[in-house]
Order: structure tokens, then C-alpha cells, then sequence
């Protein structure tokens, strides 16, 4: 009963106002979430994870030891499904990214990429920007992840020091804008001794920042690291 009040109050509220899919702008029917079914289909899957030694992996190689590495689509600015991400980040849709990397865990199942993970945690946002935004989009990322694998979420790192955009940063510049802007949370870090850690983020452009996180999750004796982010440049 009550699920059919449910289904006929969000009926009416797309007509109202329907919601419509970020990449396309066409209305969602009552069955969709987020995307639409085509746009979902033709989401610019990566497939990093079916790949040994991939692109994203040969990108840390030498920078920080990792177990594995993968992105879930490609972002390409001025693509339609860039905007996926900028409404994750900055229009307060961050439900959507916890949906979608829900998802990519069913997508990926069959290449075992999160088997044997542990722990998954998320790059950190500081403080004066989480009163800004209101939320750590990179959180819910990872939280979709943990849900979706029945693994804990254990914030292992912490942002101590806010830092310009990184936006028309190069690679060297990025690298040097974020030195000292994060730190283990001594909080949780002996009970992530040992463990499997997914670092998770919401793009990986020159991954400086993944790698300074995978660089200081390294130091807790034991761990092994791997690395997700929902989109991936073009790292070739």
C-alpha cells in the first residue's frame, strides 16, 4: 500500500517537475534514477579493470606501490557526461555518485577487481571547504563502494590545510599545491594495519593527489593499496 502512495506521489512530482537526466536533458520516467537507460548504456566505460598492467596502473608505476587501479568512465571536458561529475560536485548531487559507484561494483564484478578489499576510504576534503560544499563528494563515492562490498568505511586520512583549485594547475604545480595538505587519521590507523585499502576520489587527472593519499596509506605497516576514482582523464 504504502509503496504504491510512493510510486504515485513521485509520478506526480515528475510531472510537476520532472527530473531529467544530467547528460542528455531528456525527462527520467519512473523507473530510472539518475541517468536515463541510453546514456547509461552508452556510459565511456574505461574498463581499466580488465586490463593487467593498465594505463592507470602504469601512471603510479614508480610514484607510490599499489595492488590495482581502475575508473569507472572517462571524462573528457566538453563531453555530456562531464556534467555527471560537476553536478556530483558542485550542483548538491552527491546521491548520484554513491548510486553510480554502487553500480560500477556490479559492473565489475566479473574482473574481481575489489576482491580481497578490506577497507575503503576517500580522499579528504578540508574543513573550510566541506562548510563551503556541505559534503565530501569523494566520501560518498566510496561509501556506494563499502555498501555495495559489505566492507567497512574508515576515513584514514585527514585534510589539515585547504589549497587553491587544481582545475588550470599543471602536473608539477598540482604536485607542489597539495605537499603537506593531508595527514593519517591517527584516530583509525592501527586498525587499518595489515588491511586491503580502496582510496577512492572522484577523477584522476595527473594524480597527484592519489598519489600523496596512497603515499601516506603506505606508511601503516602492512597495507596494501589500491586505487578508484569514478572518472578518468585520458592518461595516454
Amino acid at each position: 500500500m504504502w509503496k504504491t502512495i510512493k510510486q504515485w506521489l513521485g509520478a506526480t512530482a515528475d510531472v510537476v517537475m520532472p527530473r531529467l537526466c544530467p547528460v542528455c536533458g531528456n525527462a527520467l520516467d519512473g523507473d530510472e534514477r539518475w541517468l536515463c537507460r541510453a546514456c547509461l548504456a552508452a556510459l565511456p566505460r574505461t574498463r581499466y579493470e580488465e586490463v593487467d598492467f593498465n594505463t592507470m596502473e602504469q601512471h603510479f608505476a614508480g610514484k607510490v606501490p599499489i595492488e590495482r587501479a581502475t575508473a569507472y568512465f572517462f571524462y573528457e571536458k566538453g563531453s555530456p557526461y562531464a556534467s555527471i561529475l560537476h553536478d556530483i560536485k558542485y550542483h548538491s548531487m552527491p546521491k548520484m555518485g554513491k548510486w553510480l559507484t554502487a553500480r560500477a561494483v556490479r559492473d565489475m564484478e566479473g574482473s574481481r577487481f575489489f576482491d580481497g578489499v578490506d577497507v575503503v576510504t576517500a580522499v579528504p576534503l578540508h574543513r573550510s571547504k566541506l562548510a563551503h560544499r556541505g559534503y565530501n563528494q569523494s566520501e560518498y563515492l566510496a561509501r556506494g563502494i563499502a555498501d555495495a562490498l559489505g566492507t567497512p568505511y574508515i576515513e584514514a586520512l585527514k585534510a589539515v590545510r585547504p589549497h587553491s583549485t587544481q582545475t588550470r594547475k599543471g602536473a608539477l604545480e598540482r604536485w607542489q599545491n597539495i605537499q603537506g595538505n593531508y595527514v593519517l587519521n591517527t584516530k583509525h590507523a592501527s586498525r587499518l594495519a595489515g588491511k586491503h585499502i580502496l582510496l577512492v576520489d572522484d577523477v584522476v587527472t595527473t594524480g597527484s593527489t592519489l598519489t600523496v593519499c596512497a603515499t601516506l596509506l603506505k606508511q601503516i605497516p602492512g597495507t596494501t593499496v589500491s586505487l578508484f576514482t569514478l572518472a578518468a582523464a585520458r592518461l595516454d
